[in-house]
């Protein structure tokens, strides 16, 4: 299959929240049952930034020079950094743009304000002028080595990264352990609503007995499957933007439209992640170790470092330093 100019173009989109913005604050306590004290880390921690988002951005220019347009999605806000790096890459053959949610949520505005990363993902193909092939980043998510179109798109199908996988009811250790466990501590165990339920979740709605369970990685999506999709499921589309907070009957873009493809078999499954991922950042003799690890082995492309924000001051030091090494190279 020859694919057109248009065709092999690719965009890239970062979705991003400011906590730090006083008048964001106000609004989520606003429309928020339970009111969030912004003086405690443990409860602002989806909503922290401290701009790493622009790294996101500098990462896809230095690394994949491919991309089109870089469109960052957010509500009203602008990180800091924003300006700084349109005027750093004026010359470099790419567009940088805010998009804001009442432009993707149009005609949708009983919708807003909204707080959740899973209803903002759904709209996402909605984008005005978006490619048909884009890629999705998460505010905390890398790349820090070279890339190439065919790591994410082979002759206009995804690449869709992870590891098929049992659901959880299907997996009799995991269950026997937890019942133990439950059973030992006298309580009852149950599956909390997270990132891998809620992946389980988009394969059975489209009746497929195991899940490709994916990682912090960036995703490849295809804008007319999911347009096609919610066109023809109109009612699971809304039922999906209605929350402003995230719920457990919700499913995850990223992981609906792989299983999408999955099921159309119009995919090409890569089972390497080829990521480097950080969450702990108590030890900083391990954190240097990964990151040289990440410099050792040539394979890797991705790093995430979720909940940077909790770090200290010390290691997020660390981390920007190692940052701007890689990107000034």
């Amino acid at each position: 299959m020859k694919l057109s100019k248009q065709e092999k173009s690719i965009d890239a989109v970062i979705t991003w929240v400011d906590g730090n913005d006083e008048a964001f604050r106000k609004k989520l306590n606003q429309y928020s049952e339970n009111k969030i004290d912004w003086s405690n880390k443990n409860e602002t921690i989806r909503f922290n930034s401290i701009e790493e988002v622009g790294i996101v951005i500098e990462s896809i220019i230095r690394f994949a020079p491919f991309i089109r347009n870089i469109f960052l999605v957010t509500d009203n806000q602008k990180p800091k950094c924003f300006d700084g790096i349109v005027s750093k890459y004026s010359e470099e053959k790419v567009n940088i743009e805010i998009v804001d949610h009442t432009v993707i949520f149009k005609d949708y505005e009983q919708f807003l304000p909204t707080f959740n990363s899973c209803s903002i993902g759904t709209m996402l193909y909605r984008i005005p002028n978006l490619a048909e092939q884009f890629v999705f980043f998460n505010d905390d998510t890398f790349l820090m080595r070279e890339t190439k179109p065919e790591d994410f798109f082979v002759n206009g199908l995804p690449v869709v990264r992870g590891r098929w996988s049992r659901y959880y009811e299907d997996q009799v250790f995991r269950n026997i352990y937890k019942k133990t466990v439950g059973f030992i501590k006298n309580r009852k165990t149950e599956n909390v609503a997270g990132y891998k339920l809620a992946q389980q979740k988009s394969a059975k709605l489209l009746g497929l007995k195991q899940y490709v369970r994916r990682d912090h990685t960036p995703v490849a999506i295809r804008k007319s499957t999911v347009a096609s999709f919610f066109e023809a499921n109109s009612v699971l589309f809304q039922n999906n933007i209605k929350y402003r907070f995230r719920h457990a009957n919700q499913f995850i873009i990223s992981s609906l439209s792989n299983h999408i493809e999955i099921k159309n078999e119009s995919y090409i499954l890569e089972k390497d992640f080829q990521l480097v991922y950080f969450q702990s950042y108590s030890n900083i003799l391990k954190l240097r170790k990964k990151l040289l690890e990440f410099e050792l082995n040539k394979s890797k492309l991705f790093m995430c470092c979720q909940s940077l924000e909790i770090a200290s001051p010390q290691v997020i030091d660390m981390f920007f330093t190692w940052f701007s090494k890689k990107l000034d190279k």
